[in-house]
C-alpha cells in the first residue's frame, strides 16, 4: 500500500514537473517576442491541463487496479470456496472411513469370538503350537481331559505343560491320524487318547505350526475290554460246563464205589474210604461252583434300592463280629435296574473276603455316590492287602490264596457285574487294605 503511494507521489511530481517545464520553454519562447504575460498564462495552463491529465491517468489506473482486485478476490473467493467444500467433503469420508475401521473392527472381535466359542464347545480336545514349541491355543476340554488348567498353558512350551508321549508327538512335527496312546493326566488319572495331528498353515501356505486333536478313549477301551472279557468268559464258561458234566459224571461212579467200599471193607480200613469220601465231596463242591460260574447269566431286572440292599447283605455277613466295625458311607438314596439275588450273591462275596481279609478284626467302610450317569459302590478294608503280582490274577477262574478256596468267588462276582454292564476295579496295597469298586450304568435317585 505505502509503494503505490509513493509511486503515485513520482509519477504526480514528473507530470507537475514536465509541464512546468514545457510552460518555461514556451514562457522563454514567448519572451522573445515580447508576450510575457501570455507566456506566464501558458505556463499555468499547460501545469494544470497536465496536472489533470495525471490525476485522470491516476483514477484510471485505481478503477482498473480496483477492477483487478474485485477480479481477484472473485477468483480467491471461488478457490477458498471450493478448497472448503473439499474439506468437508473429506470430513464426510473420513467419518465414513472412520465408522467402516469401527464396523470392520466389531466384525473381526465378532468372528474371533465366534471361533473362540466354536473351539471352546467342541467336544474333543483341541491344541496348536508355533514353530518354537509354544502352545498357542488349547481348549477347556483339552484341559479337562488332560487334567491341567488349559489358561494357564497359552504361550508355555510344550514340556513345560505335558508329558510323554504327548510332548515327543509334537516335537516330531509329522502328520498323524487317529493313534492311540496311553497318557497320565496332571491329576495322575491313566487315559487312553485316541490323537489326530497336522500341519496349521497360514493364507500364504506356510507352516506355522501344528494342530492336535484328540479325544478320551478311556471309556470306550473299558467297553472294549468289558466285551472281551464277556466273550473269554463265555467262552470259558462254555469249555467249564463239559468239562463239569464229564467230572461230575465220573466223581458219581467213584463216589458209588466209595460208598459200597464202605460197606465191605474193615474197620482199619474205615479212615481210608471216608478220607477218599471228603475228598468226593470237596470235588463235586468245585464242580458246583464250576458250574454255577459256567451257566449263562439269564437277569430278572427290575428296580433295586442299592442302600437297603447293601445294608442287608453285610448284616447278614458280619452278623455279631464285634471284631469288625462297619460304617457306610451313602451320599444319597439310589435304585439300579439289576438282578437282586445276582447282585447280592456278589455283594455278599465282596463282604466274606473282606472279613476274612482282617481275622483279627478292622473296618469296612462302605460308600454310595453318584458320578454323572452311574452309581458307584465301593468297599474298603484294613485287611492284610494285596501284592501287585496277585491283583492281576485276582479274577481269573481257579486262582486262590485261601487253603480252602475254590478260585471262583471273585470270578463269579467280576461276571455278575459285567452281565449288568457294569465295571469292578480293585485297588490295593499289600499292609494297608484293599478297595473294591463296582459301578453300575443308569441310575435313580429315590
Amino acid at each position: 500500500m505505502r509503494q503505490d503511494s509513493f509511486t503515485r507521489k513520482i509519477t504526480l511530481f514528473f507530470f507537475i514537473s514536465l509541464g512546468l517545464f514545457i510552460g518555461i520553454v514556451l514562457v522563454f519562447a514567448v519572451s522573445n517576442t515580447g508576450k510575457m504575460t501570455s507566456g506566464t498564462t501558458v505556463l499555468l495552463i499547460s501545469a494544470g491541463l497536465l496536472s489533470v491529465l495525471a490525476a485522470y491517468l491516476f483514477r484510471r489506473r485505481n478503477i482498473i487496479k480496483a477492477s483487478g482486485d474485485e477480479k481477484e478476490r472473485t477468483e480467491v473467493g471461488f478457490v477458498v470456496d471450493t478448497f472448503h467444500e473439499l474439506v468437508g467433503k473429506l470430513k464426510d469420508k473420513e467419518k465414513e472411513l472412520e465408522r467402516l475401521r469401527a464396523f470392520a473392527e466389531e466384525k473381526a472381535v465378532r468372528i474371533e469370538a465366534y471361533n473362540e466359542n466354536v473351539l471352546q464347545s467342541v467336544p474333543s480336545g483341541v491344541i496348536s503350537i508355533d514353530n518354537d514349541m509354544k502352545i498357542k491355543s488349547i481348549n477347556q476340554t483339552a484341559g479337562q481331559i488332560l487334567g491341567i488348567d488349559a489358561s494357564d498353558a497359552i504361550n508355555k512350551g510344550v514340556e513345560e505343560v505335558f508329558k510323554e508321549p504327548l510332548t515327543t508327538l509334537m516335537k516330531e512335527h509329522r502328520a498323524l491320524s487317529r493313534g492311540e496312546y496311553l497318557y497320565i493326566t496332571g491329576n495322575s488319572r491313566n487315559v487312553w487318547l485316541g490323537i489326530s495331528a497336522s500341519e496349521l498353515k497360514n493364507m500364504s501356505g506356510d507352516i506355522i505350526g501344528f494342530i492336535f486333536v484328540f479325544t478320551d478313549l478311556t471309556e470306550i477301551k473299558a467297553l472294549q475290554a468289558q466285551v472281551e472279557l464277556k466273550e473269554r468268559l463265555s467262552q470259558l464258561g462254555e469249555m467249564s460246563a463239559g468239562i463239569s458234566h464229564e467230572l461230575r459224571n465220573s466223581m458219581s461212579v467213584i463216589s458209588g464205589y466209595a460208598k459200597l467200599l464202605s460197606k465191605k471193607t474193615e474197620q482199619a480200613h474205615k479212615p481210608a474210604v471216608d478220607a477218599i469220601m471228603a475228598e468226593i465231596k470237596g470235588m463235586d463242591k468245585i464242580i458246583s461252583e464250576l458250574l454255577s460260574f459256567a451257566k449263562p447269566s439269564v437277569l430278572t431286572m427290575e428296580e433295586v434300592g442299592l442302600n437297603k440292599l447293601i445294608k442287608d447283605t453285610v448284616e447278614a455277613v458280619v452278623g455279631d463280629k464285634e471284631a469288625i466295625k462297619v460304617s457306610m458311607n451313602f451320599q444319597n438314596v439310589v435304585a439300579v435296574n439289576a438282578d437282586a439275588a445276582l447282585l447280592r450273591q456278589a455283594l455278599s462275596n465282596l463282604f466274606i473276603n473282606a472279613v476274612e481279609a482282617m481275622p483279627q478284626g478292622g473296618d469296612i467302610t462302605i460308600g454310595l455316590r453318584t458320578i454323572q450317569d452311574k452309581a458307584e459302590i465301593s468297599i474298603r478294608d484294613t485287611g492284610c492287602g494285596i501284592s501287585e503280582d496277585i491283583k492281576q490274577k485276582i479274577f481269573l477262574p481257579f486262582f486262590t490264596t485261601k487253603p480252602e478256596g475254590t478260585g471262583f468267588g471273585l470270578a463269579l462276582v467280576q461276571k455278575i457285574i459285567i452281565s449288568h454292564g457294569g465295571t469292578i476295579e480293585l485297588e490295593s496295597q499289600e499292609g494297608t487294605g484293599s478297595v473294591f469298586t463296582i459301578t453300575f450304568p443308569g441310575y435313580q435317585d429315590l
